[in-house]
């Protein structure tokens, strides 16, 4: 949402006073006013493009609050963040028996794995508003951002880090993370826990670690991740979904070999220069395939193809969504 609200649309975000998980809105977040607030129960009375879904239930519920049917009466398309959770491959999307709402996967691994049956399926690529090469490196450490790493454990690699500690100090970043030194074992000596903090001071912290880790085995593909490409920091990545595609070796280490990853994390974190060079062209490759413009792009040509489906028109900017 952070990158998809910098569009030229309007965008139409349902808020309660309780916020939550079905009218959270802004979240108290910067964004441009064209990122509008409403109460729910008004959007029937709005003059709505296209839907942009994100859970199963909201197919029922967008019905509910504006009275238009998603896919037949209000153009609609599914965003998929998740890699399927169970019975990989054979994992049936909650869409896969339905025609008219396409799903949109965030990574080619997600569009792979994921049978989505009838339902037709593109992928645009996550896109990341350009933080700037604030890279340092002034400390020599590892840092590592997991949100609630102590409860998804293997899912998001927490199980490994006390393997990566052997090759330096790590810095954890994220929400839930005070749990993780009595969880892991690890002491302040191998573990500094840095918290949930907002964005700019994450960049900021996170730019003065000599290098970023990311051990996570089963997810899309971390926006953190692409954050610290964009900071400069050099990466070393368990080589698993996107990950293996995503990740050239110039920009740090990828790989399923977890001894293999230590050993190059430690080398990093001796090597400020080789670091420095490696996290340069990390930079590079998540502006050329990463950056803020051709994610925008992406999502008015698909937002304008499905409204001129619906409309028999062609193409329009300025969609309300």
């Amino acid at each position: 949402m952070e990158s998809f609200v910098q569009g030229s649309h309007e965008y139409l975000l349902p808020a309660t006073p309780q916020g939550g998980p079905w009218g959270l809105g802004r979240g108290g977040r910067g964004w441009p006013s064209s990122a509008r607030e409403i109460e729910p129960n008004a959007l029937r009375e709005e003059d709505i493009d296209a839907v942009v879904l994100q859970r199963p239930e909201e197919v029922e519920l967008c019905e509910q609050l504006t009275g238009r049917r998603p896919g037949r009466d209000l153009p609609a398309v599914y965003l998929e963040h998740n890699t399927p959770r169970s019975t990989v491959p054979d994992s049936a999307h909650p869409l896969a028996d339905q025609a008219r709402i396409p799903v949109v996967h965030v990574t080619h691994f997600n569009q792979l794995f994921w049978d989505c049956g009838r339902a037709p399926t593109t992928v645009i690529e996550h896109g990341i508003r350009d933080p700037g090469p604030r890279y340092t490196g002034e400390r020599a450490t590892l840092g590592v951002v997991i949100n609630e790493p102590v409860r998804r454990w293997r899912v998001t690699g927490t199980d490994l880090l006390p393997r990566f500690a052997a090759a330096g100090r790590l810095e954890a970043f994220g929400m839930g993370t005070a749990g993780l030194p009595a969880a892991t074992g690890l002491g302040p000596d191998r573990l500094a826990v840095r918290g949930d903090l907002p964005p700019d001071g994450l960049h900021e912290t996170l730019a003065s670690c000599r290098a970023y880790l990311h051990p996570a085995r089963w997810t899309s593909l971390g926006l953190s991740l692409l954050e610290a490409m964009h900071l400069a920091l050099p990466v070393v990545v368990l080589g698993t979904t996107e990950a293996a595609d995503a990740i050239t070796p110039e920009c740090g280490a990828v790989s399923t070999e977890v001894d293999l990853l230590v050993r190059e994390a430690a080398r990093l974190l001796a090597d400020p220069e080789e670091a420095r060079r490696r996290g340069a062209a990390a930079r590079a490759v998540a502006l050329e395939r990463y950056g803020l413009g051709r994610f925008l792009g992406d999502w008015d040509t698909l937002l304008g193809d499905v409204v001129a489906r619906r409309m028999g028109e062609p193409s329009k900017e300025g969609n309300r969504a």
